[in-house]
């Protein structure tokens, strides 16, 4: 198949694939608001139709919540399954957006052209990319280049409930040699990255109590065990002074860098003092003896994410609180396991209260790292195609969040999955004037048909 002629392809076609986008951008398939159901279900027909479209055979699957995509292409070579997500964030303050968030448009800026609309990058446009790809090669040689599953979901955006058990009830039917996920971005905005570390996510949420009612700090306080006391002195001695956590064993599973990939990310001439004077700060806060992109990336932590306790309304109120609670969450990398922090951790804390105070568990998220291997051949090969379409070489990255998808794909299909995307840092993506680049849009496909028609040999 020639390569050249689909990339032509996709140049000219590009006005018509963005009119495709902005149709399926109207669609406010909002999936955490029960009053968009309907919408939910209009974009999953939209997707079966497009894709039906190009001789693939798609159908709508029901779920307890959002209905799947899943569509299936019998082509010659190996086999790839796509993952990408048609459900979109809720669009709240609306007050915030200088247009209807369901009224896409091509804006000019400064930077150049984007598409403003919710679901324009996460994940409607990138989801989009992969497509319109499949669409050029078909327009150029009457079908795909080859073997591919779509897999298309509308519950992401709201935990994914259906996800696990709808991947179980299906495994052999979603299995392949590899899974391809568009739902990451570039780095700093101008390196095409494949994302091979992900990071795992364990909250927790705690209540220390202490006397049984809030308390008048004239009549009590110095006597009386106070609970937001108890909680800052533990919290306070949740890092060392080299900023390494203290919980026990916590450090178990943690993966040691090759110098190979250590020297390819120092090669990215990442900036820290950039990135944190983008958001007023000046020094690193992390592990004294890792780097800052390491930190981000391929190292654990610990985060205070809310503290409460006391009185907190406007004025003052001299009172010793009944009760102080905090959430807590942890990133987790390598195979550290989440299950046995949670316990660890729970033992550190308990054995630091004092005597006249008890604490109250609540459970939150608990997912581990998904780590994928570059030894099947695809990784090599998308990170020369990827080359060849950017600037700047692609780079194996990781990402400091969390998307639980590619773990899935290993733990319950037993394959590993290729994370892509064409994301910028401002693309606002969950916030107010979220928009996509044109040039993500239009080189993220040329980029998916580069891929694939390296995969197909």
């Amino acid at each position: 198949m020639s390569l050249d002629a689909v990339l032509a392809r996709i140049d000219s076609d590009l006005p018509a694939a963005t009119e495709r986008l902005l149709e399926l951008l109207r669609i406010p398939s909002i999936s955490t608001d029960p009053a968009y159901k309907a919408d939910c279900d209009r974009a999953a027909d939209w997707l079966v139709a497009d894709l039906q479209s190009l001789g693939v055979s798609a159908s709508k699957r029901p779920t307890p919540g959002h209905p799947m995509v899943v569509g299936h292409y019998d082509g010659d070579g190996p086999h790839i399954l796509f993952y990408g997500h048609y459900d979109v964030q809720p669009v709240d303050p609306l007050s915030l957006w200088k247009r209807d968030p369901f009224d896409p448009a091509i804006e000019d800026t400064p930077k150049g052209k984007v598409i403003r609309g919710r679901g324009a990058a996460d994940d409607k446009g990138q989801l989009m990319t992969f497509i319109e790809a499949c669409r050029a090669f078909k327009a150029e040689h009457g079908k795909l280049p080859c073997k591919i599953t779509f897999f298309l979901e509308g519950e992401e955006e709201s935990g994914s409930p259906s996800l696990i058990p709808f991947m179980k009830e299906n495994a052999d039917e979603l299995n392949a040699e590899l899974a391809l996920i568009c739902d990451t971005g570039l780095f700093e905005s101008r390196v095409p990255a494949i994302m091979t570390m992900l990071r795992g996510l364990l909250g927790e949420e705690f209540t220390i109590t202490g006397p049984d009612k809030d308390l008048h700090s004239g009549m009590y306080g110095g006597l009386a065990m106070n609970p937001a006391r108890v909680m800052t002195r533990i919290l306070g001695q949740l890092f060392d002074d080299n900023g390494v956590i203290q919980v026990p064993e916590l450090y178990e599973g943690v993966p040691v860098l090759s110098n190979e990939l250590k020297a390819q990310w120092e090669g990215l001439g990442f900036d820290h003092q950039r990135f944190l004077g983008d958001v007023g700060l000046s020094e690193p806060a992390g592990e004294a003896a890792v780097s800052p992109l390491e930190m981000i990336w391929a190292r654990p932590t610990a985060e205070i994410n809310g503290l409460w306790s006391g009185y907190t309304g406007a004025g003052f109120k001299t009172v010793l609180p009944s009760e102080a609670s905090a959430k807590i969450s942890f990133r987790l990398v390598g195979t550290q396991d989440p299950h046995a922090i949670r316990k660890n951790f729970r033992a550190w804390v308990e054995a630091q209260l004092p005597a006249d105070c008890k604490i109250a568990w609540k459970d939150h998220s608990c997912s581990p790292a998904a780590q994928m291997s570059t030894e099947h051949p695809a990784f090599e090969a998308a990170r020369a195609a990827l080359t060849d379409e950017w600037p700047n070489p692609a780079a194996y990255a990781g990402c400091g969040g969390s998307i639980p998808i590619a773990g899935y794909f290993k733990s319950i299909l037993g394959m590993d999955a290729m994370l892509v995307g064409w994301g910028k840092d401002d693309d606002q993506i969950h916030s107010p004037n979220e928009k996509y680049d044109l040039e993500s849009f239009h080189k993220g496909t040329r980029s998916w048909a580069r891929i694939l028609a390296a995969m197909a040999g």
